[in-house]
């Protein structure tokens, strides 16, 4: 993939987001919904947008807002609505509008006193203790963030009560019926002044930071790492986590320095992504070249993004590869979790390293392969099938240590910490555990690259069958595995995979773009994977 000339650098005052104008077009611009890119549309982690393009507007937060309330009626959900946001400058207008629409409906809804941010795991952790043990009244949640996208961007995400991301069959219902609102006009919506909407004795503020900060001994081995004498760096890169670090700094009296303090809506402190963009994301090298440069000055250093679903671990070997760190997080937990299920078994994406199997049949553990999507491991997290779930896109979970589930969404915050236990513990570093594996399991190169295609092969890749694939060899192997279903739960994955004995490739189309993504490991070294990813985009071309 082609840097750009100011990959890793300091964003320059040019590149920075104009928020007068951005948030001008969200209250002032009414989308079009005879437009497809201006109508709601949930992706794998909701529905996501730039006002000044016509996608994030308030109009669309409104008549999403009332489609959650409608299905919540629907569904006989009538315990609290717990509502988070982050640090992008649309979150907050876009809560605003949503408590408009809550409270003209009767929702209880629980927002961060003194109006503070919320990552997305402290909603699914407050969902899940809110429902243990309740059978009626559950509560669900709604997080407002676009996650790690540049400063421009919104996003709205629902969890139902499993505290997970909403499933499909929920989130077209909730896309369908706010597309039908944008139609008629809003008419259907219930509103009130936001004034009234926060002073209505349904808006209700609550405290997120304390309950997740006192409860994490619970899945931290917190002592090992208090007593380790590590010296921890953390960057919450401008993100909501950043009164969480503060608050376990303090109530646990951890070894952890701050090297960011700055909240920002336009994120000036950032370095440039790979692409010339601002962008949140704590597994991107430019991204983290900042924190990356202070690697001397501690033992081991983290980051999450804006929402804190994704974590990014730079050891004295930089920043960690985050199929790297799933390996070693993996061998750490299922090493070290007494209290876990003897069933546990291990959740990762397809397009996941090939190593995790590995180290699955290592440690004898059942492994559960499933599309790309965290929603795919919230069952298993809820009910202890799965001990951890975790993808390639540096997002993942793990249970509690006496097998329970902690949150069912992606958690940056109890990663970054799992680092730092494993490091106390193990008396090496996550990427030190990591060459070990590679040592004794082989030493994968996996590579992402894009490819044009035209909008209607789209649907086409989507639904490809593997009688479909007349090819019986790849890079020079005998194909082993043609799945067009996830192993782990028989769901479509959207695209194909093949498998030999050293290596794969998975292609699938991008949700967003005219592109499509190949993915490929090879443990046969640099020319294999050339080669994989040679004959994938042949294969590809020509099934299209």
């Amino acid at each position: 993939m082609s840097q750009n000339a100011l990959a890793g650098k300091p964003a320059p005052a040019s590149m920075l987001v104009d928020l007068p104008r951005l948030m001008t077009a969200y209250f002032a611009r009414r989308p079009d919904p005879t437009v497809a890119a201006e109508r709601v549309a949930f992706g794998t982690s909701g529905h996501r947008g730039v006002s000044t393009a016509g996608s994030f507007n308030e109009w669309h937060i409104l008549a999403v807002t009332q489609a959650v309330c409608d299905y919540r009626k629907s569904a006989g959900i009538d315990g609290p609505l717990f509502i988070g946001f982050d640090t992008h400058a649309l979150s907050q207008a876009a809560f605003a509008s949503a408590m408009e629409v809550l409270a003209a409906n009767g929702v209880e809804a629980r927002y961060q006193e003194g109006l503070g941010y919320t990552p997305t795991p402290a909603i699914s952790f407050a969902i899940l203790t809110y429902n243990r043990g309740r059978a009626h009244g559950l509560a669900d949640g709604i997080v407002i963030t676009p996650s790690h996208n540049p400063p421009d961007s919104g996003g709205f995400k629902y969890n139902p009560p499993n505290g997970g991301p909403a499933d499909t069959d929920v989130t077209k219902g909730v896309e369908r019926r706010a597309n039908e609102l944008l139609a008629a006009e809003l008419a259907g919506v219930k509103r009130i002044p936001y004034g009234r909407a926060m002073a209505a004795s349904t808006s209700q503020a609550h405290d997120f930071v304390e309950p997740y900060v006192a409860d994490l001994p619970a899945v931290i081995d917190l002592e090992a790492i208090r007593a380790s004498g590590l010296r921890l760096g953390v960057d919450p890169m401008g993100g909501a986590s950043l009164p969480y670090w503060e608050r376990i700094a303090e109530r646990h009296r951890l070894p952890l320095t701050l090297v960011n303090q700055r909240v920002d809506a336009t994120f000036s402190f950032m370095r440039v992504d790979h692409d010339g963009k601002i962008r949140m994301d704590c597994s991107s090298p430019s991204a983290m070249a900042g924190l990356v440069e202070l690697r001397d000055r501690f033992d081991l250093a983290f980051g999450n993004d804006a929402d804190a679903d994704r974590h990014g671990i730079v050891t004295s070997d930089g920043l960690m590869n985050p199929n790297h760190f799933l390996c070693a997080a993996i061998e750490h937990l299922f090493s070290t979790r007494a209290g876990w299920p003897k069933a546990a078994g291990i959740g990762k994406t397809l397009v996941s390293s090939s190593l995790i199997d590995r180290i699955a049949g290592k440690l004898s553990r059942k492994l559960v392969e499933v599309p790309v999507g965290f929603k795919w491991f919230v069952a298993g997290l809820l009910d202890g099938s799965l001990g951890f779930g975790g993808e390639e896109s540096a997002g993942a979970s793990f249970l509690r240590m006496d097998g329970s589930p902690w949150s069912t969404d992606k958690d940056g915050l109890i990663l970054d910490l799992l680092a730092a236990e494993l490091m106390a513990k193990r008396g090496k570093s996550p990427s030190a555990l990591y060459a070990e594996l590679t040592r004794a399991h082989g030493a994968p190169l996996y590579a992402r690259i894009d490819a044009p295609i035209a909008p209607e092969a789209k649907a086409k890749l989507s639904n490809l069958s593997p009688e479909q694939l007349d090819v019986s060899t790849l890079a020079g192997e005998p194909i082993t595995q043609r799945l067009t279903k996830a192993p782990g739960n028989g769901a479509s994955i959207g695209g194909i995979k093949l498998c030999t004995a050293n290596g794969w490739f998975a292609a699938r189309p991008s949700g967003t773009e005219d592109l499509y993504k190949i993915y490929a490991e090879s443990f046969l070294g640099a020319e294999h994977l050339a080669a994989l990813q040679r004959e994938a985009k042949a294969i590809v071309d020509r099934v299209l």
